[in-house]
């Protein structure tokens, strides 16, 4: 019996902060689409033949800073690169350019029997211009990528490609071309927690209090989670925290506290040493991630308050 209450505890706690750790470690970068992100230059100029549909047999063209918006976004395996523009007059075009799945947009290569989404097969790349008004229900053409950069996760630096639609089986065809800029990419997150090896203890309620410091190198919500135990002759006080969200700003450490109880029935935490164990967690507002920072243990003292 009295060994058993102990490991029995110890297993709980263990438990908890594996659990924590598996929140952090599967929120592992995002596939899909990035966010999107104004060109700082650009242009997307298309043109249809009379009788074409989507450009109504006109010739169009829209350039980054003369429009309300020209975005263009990426997927974050760098498979397909999307971009938005809308006009002062509201009209929307989106222009998307996928390769087939499994496979990265590449300076120089041509893409044939791409197809519209959702007809496209995995095999197929993909192309759709569209206006929210005149759009294909099927599609096919080809596209030429001339030059594509990218900076983390899917953020699309540099874009200059050419392209050819054929909407709903028609033979005129639709040609055009785009080129975007956009600003150099954010930063990463990278944010850090340290622990403090100094706590208190409210002796009435055995209640302890333990923290630390986060860090960030742009602004962050950090949300912590951790557990404490104290191994005792007879027992092994046990008690957690989760949910504990930060505001951290770059520049200086920021401090945080967290209060709790031991979650073990007829178990209180002493003065003297706990071993505190912790880890945080927080989403780049920038980019479709979310990064930790690690497991950090360390042993604390605890007097009383």
């Amino acid at each position: 019996m009295r060994s058993s209450a102990p490991r029995r505890t110890l297993t709980r706690a263990a438990t908890v902060v594996t659990t924590a750790l598996a929140v952090a470690v599967t929120a592992a970068p995002l596939t899909g689409t990035a966010q999107a992100h104004e060109a700082v230059s650009g242009s997307l100029s298309f043109s249809g033949e009379p009788g074409e549909f989507v450009s109504d047999g006109q010739s169009h063209q829209y350039t980054a800073g003369a429009v309300e918006m020209f975005d263009v976004s990426g997927s974050t395996d760098e498979n397909a690169v999307g971009v938005t523009v809308v006009t002062a007059e509201g009209k929307r075009w989106y222009l998307h350019l996928a390769a087939p799945d499994g496979q990265k947009l590449t300076d120089g290569a041509t893409y044939t029997q791409a197809s519209r989404w959702p007809y496209a097969q995995p095999e197929d790349p993909e192309l759709d211009l569209s206006e929210t008004d005149r759009s294909c229900s099927t599609g096919t053409g080809s596209f030429t990528v001339s030059h594509i950069a990218y900076g983390p996760y899917g953020y699309v630096r540099e874009l200059d490609a050419t392209f050819e639609q054929y909407c709903n089986g028609s033979t005129q065809p639709l040609r055009g071309e785009v080129h975007a800029r956009t600003a150099e990419p954010p930063a990463e997150l990278a944010v850090g927690l340290d622990l403090d090896t100094t706590g208190k203890i409210n002796t009435r309620t055995g209640e302890i209090t333990v923290g630390g410091t986060v860090t960030c190198n742009k602004p962050a919500q950090i949300t912590l989670a951790g557990n404490a135990d104290q191994p005792q002759k007879r027992t092994t006080p046990v008690g957690w925290y989760e949910d504990k969200t930060v505001s951290c700003t770059p520049g200086a450490p920021v401090p945080w506290t967290v209060s709790f109880a031991s979650m073990e029935p007829g178990t209180t935490f002493q003065p003297g040493t706990v071993t505190v164990r912790g880890t945080g967690r927080a989403s780049d507002r920038d980019y479709p991630v979310t990064v930790d920072t690690g497991q950090q243990t360390a042993e604390v003292a605890l007097t009383k308050s």
